[in-house]
């Protein structure tokens, strides 16, 4: 469908819930922006990197719906995580009890018990179905005072119900914090009437931006109230000021910032977010449920991701049992990019695969689960 629009491998790739392919395009316009203003002119680059600093809090703001100022770059989600949590009013005065998923990915619950001087962290076990609002409403009891959700779990292709998590949450005086990462770029997300108090995210995945463009998006009623403690000239209201005995913090999320920022990330990110933000994540998704289908049809009994729409992610999860290790040694022959998990092999067809892409995996995966 869109195949020409990316750089492509040999073979069939199916790994865009790791590490989306790059535009065909990406490497000139990187090229462009922040090499030649470093290389061939002879002035100082960082406003024209700063412009394209700008460009990537600009593109996220049109991808989601929202505003440029309520986001702020960040290298990754545990950085944005850390440094959120350690701005709260509450942290570090009170005991905080924070509700999140043994499948949330590892980094999250690091962060929350590291980061946090006095935490309890309630877990629910990573066997239950974390799409399922139920699940929920049985563990967020009135103890609670944070609550942690992943849109998407990568190990299982759940999709978690976020905007009847978050009201739920909401009407028991929590605060929200979402993991955006496996969900960007594959399923619509819309910011602009979100209630969650923060939302982290990265590029690397479905938005095909390359890895170290994370960002955090904060919700302007709670943006006031955050003193970040780990800041730099960039946290600053005005960067340029230059007085050590005199810090005002941003006014905007980029008080999260920090010291001098690495922007090549966010210059080659930019440039994809905008052709998502163009393309539309509908035409992504449609697309993408089209060749989950074509899956499921073909290994239903293989196959232990959700299937509805509303509670399944962009990747399939399929356990091959015994063959297990014989079917990825099949794949891995026949140059099908895909990796394995605890709950099986997964499998993300993304803008740029084809029905063919689907069908030559059908094929290995049943001759060899089947032998």
């Amino acid at each position: 469908m869109k195949q020409t629009d990316f750089s492509l491998p040999q073979g069939h790739y199916l790994l865009s819930h790791s590490v989306g392919r790059p535009l065909a395009t990406a490497e000139q316009d990187f090229m462009q922006r922040y090499f030649h203003p470093w290389a061939g002119d002879n002035h100082e680059p960082w406003y024209q990197w700063l412009d394209g600093i700008q460009e990537f809090t600009s593109a996220l703001a049109r991808l989601f719906n929202s505003q440029a100022d309520y986001f702020c770059p960040q290298s990754n989600l545990s950085s944005g995580l850390t440094k959120f949590v350690m701005s709260l009013p509450e942290t570090g005065r009170q005991t905080v009890r924070v509700l999140m998923s043994e499948s949330d990915f590892p980094s999250m619950g690091f962060v929350l018990q590291q980061a946090v001087a006095d935490v309890e962290i309630h877990f629910i076990p990573a066997d239950l179905d974390m799409s399922d609002l139920s699940v929920w409403q049985q563990h967020l009891h009135s103890g609670i005072d944070w609550v942690f959700v992943s849109q998407v779990y990568s190990n299982t292709g759940q999709q978690a119900p976020v905007a009847a998590i978050t009201a739920l949450a909401k009407a028991q005086g929590c605060r929200v914090i979402v993991d955006i990462a496996q969900a960007a770029g594959v399923i619509p997300i819309d910011l602009s009437d979100c209630a969650a108090d923060c939302v982290l995210g990265s590029c690397v995945k479905w938005l095909c931006g390359g890895p170290g463009a994370g960002f955090i998006w904060v919700n302007p009623d709670i943006l006031p109230h955050c003193q970040p403690k780990d800041v730099g000239w960039f946290s600053h209201q005005n960067p340029m000021e230059f007085d050590i005995h005199h810090f005002a913090p941003h006014d905007s999320a980029l008080r999260f910032w920090g010291g001098t920022p690495s922007v090549a990330a966010y210059i080659f990110a930019a440039h994809s977010i905008h052709y998502f933000a163009e393309l539309g994540v509908a035409q992504v998704r449609a697309h993408n449920l089209t060749l989950l289908a074509r899956l499921q049809a073909q290994l239903a009994p293989w196959y232990v991701a959700p299937t509805d729409a509303k509670r399944c992610s962009g990747t399939a999860i399929l356990n091959a049992g015994e063959a297990q290790d014989a079917v990825l040694s099949a794949l891995k022959e026949a140059n099908i990019a895909v990796d394995a998990r605890k709950l099986g092999i997964r499998v993300s067809p993304h803008i740029y695969n084809t029905e063919q892409d689907i069908d030559a995996f059908i094929k290995i995966f049943t001759r060899a689960a089947s032998a």
